[in-house]
């Protein structure tokens, strides 16, 4: 655990009066074939304290589950190639943005949702409206993470799809813990986040999502997957 926020991150937060510290933890690469239950107990479990929350980004979940492809692996179909061209990149992360995480989302979601998302957003965009993709796409299409120019080898030549089960996930890592603490498998990034899965309330899942707004684990080679919020 660190006492250093990473660059550019401050180490605590005020959401609805109350102050939180968030406590990044560093680990080596989580490689595919890495056990998620090891790397816990290794790098979090002797850090967390009662009343804690846990917070496990989604692509080491998913990373431990088999759920990343090297590009080279992955043969976009013609209709990944289009529909990749109408996405907007940012520099937060390219999403669907390129024809190689464009297949993996029409194998995920399935090509009548992705099509359906895509014409109801090139719809509403004419009026302004923003979003309707991913609302209707699902989490399953936002989880979806490309290789960026500050991803860590060899995710820098990868798709990692959103993780298996993340509720589930979450429950069983707190049961692995000897403290009384929550545990969120989250998708944060610069321009927002979601909880794919938590052991909280709803109110407590937005109140995280809240907590953790400005991204403090950082967005590429921090190498800093856990962390911990705490309240001060």
């Amino acid at each position: 655990m660190s006492d250093t926020p990473n660059d550019g991150k401050a180490l605590t937060t005020t959401v609805d009066g109350n102050s939180f510290a968030r406590v990044p933890i560093r680990t080596r690469v989580v490689m595919p074939g890495d056990d998620l239950d090891a790397i816990i107990q290794e790098y979090a479990a002797g850090e967390v304290r009662d009343g804690d929350i846990l917070f496990v980004t989604e692509k080491i979940v998913a990373i431990t589950q088999g759920r990343s492809f090297l590009l080279s692996e992955i043969e976009p179909r013609p209709l990944a190639r289009f529909l990749s061209r109408f996405v907007v990149r940012t520099p937060y992360g390219i999403g669907l943005g390129m024809p190689e995480t464009m297949e993996m989302a029409l194998r995920e979601c399935g090509t009548i949702r992705i099509l359906f998302a895509a014409g109801v957003s090139a719809v509403t965009k004419l009026f302004g409206r923003r979003g309707d993709f991913y609302r209707i796409a699902g989490d399953k299409a936002r989880a979806i993470d490309g290789p960026t120019s500050g991803t860590i080898p060899p995710y820098n030549e990868a798709v990692v799809l959103g993780p298996e089960r993340p509720r589930e996930v979450a429950a069983h890592i707190r049961s692995s813990l000897n403290v009384a603490a929550d545990v969120a498998v989250v998708d944060i990034n610069d321009i927002g986040g979601n909880i794919l899965g938590s052991t909280l309330s709803r109110d407590g899942e937005r109140r995280l999502v809240a907590i953790l707004g400005d991204n403090p684990l950082g967005q590429g080679h921090q190498s800093t997957p856990l962390g911990i919020v705490r309240p001060v």
